[in-house]
């Protein structure tokens, strides 16, 4: 089968992870372009189609464009993904803009903060603690949801469940040590059962997750 169309990301991207992962499920093909973030993205070809020169992008092969990730995911025709009713497309939309939001954006801002992508004296455990307890209170959610459910929406992976599985593989190499992934069993069961889905196993590799949240390490 021919590709669909083209897209520029990485697979260290959860963002990445369900696009390519909506894409084998839907037995679809993509053009997966080579990306060297800050060059690629800067360049004027790319910013012409891009203008806001984020990564991941898609370009269909009759021109059509989209960025971010979700939406990139979304378009997988006959995928099966989006449920059989109005009603599971909106929950499904519902579980990623809430991972996305009220998880994911958490994770980015403590690793941000953690790895010294802003100055020094940006640096505030305050905040760091702050970040940290929204996230919990989200991931508690979450956990509850999860409690008598195989899966979020229906009786079948649904995009969901990949972005979700997404969310929570990046949170555990950052935010979610092994004291705090204990605490959160059905969580981890549903990642498990989605990212050793055979269809997607390869795309969501080997789990790199951490013992101990990463912490801000301060130079003397």
């Amino acid at each position: 089968m021919a590709p669909i169309g083209s897209l520029w990301g990485v697979l260290f991207q959860r963002q990445t992870k369900s696009i390519l992962s909506a894409a084998a499920i839907a037995g679809l093909e993509l053009d997966l372009k080579p990306v060297e973030f800050g060059v690629t993205n800067k360049s004027p070809e790319y910013l012409d189609k891009f203008a806001m020169g984020k990564i991941p992008a898609f370009e269909s092969n009759d021109g059509f464009t989209l960025i971010e990730g979700a939406s990139i995911a979304r378009y997988a025709p006959e995928s099966g993904l989006l449920g059989d009713s109005v009603r599971d497309a909106a929950q499904i939309d519902q579980w990623i803009h809430f991972v996305e939001h009220e998880i994911s954006a958490y994770t980015d801002l403590i690793s941000q903060l953690v790895k010294g992508f802003f100055p020094e004296k940006t640096y505030n455990e305050h905040i760091h603690k702050s970040l940290f307890e929204r996230q919990e209170r989200s991931l508690k959610f979450l956990e509850q949801c999860i409690n008598t459910r195989e899966f979020l929406v229906t009786d079948k992976i649904t995009l969901a469940d990949i972005v979700v599985a997404a969310v929570i593989q990046r949170a555990a190499g950052i935010t979610l040590g092994a004291a705090e992934r204990a605490l959160y069993p059905n969580i981890f069961a549903h990642y498990a059962k989605v990212a050793a889905d055979p269809r997607i196993k390869a795309i969501f590799g080997a789990a790199e997750f951490v013992e101990v949240p990463l912490a801000f390490a301060k130079v003397d």
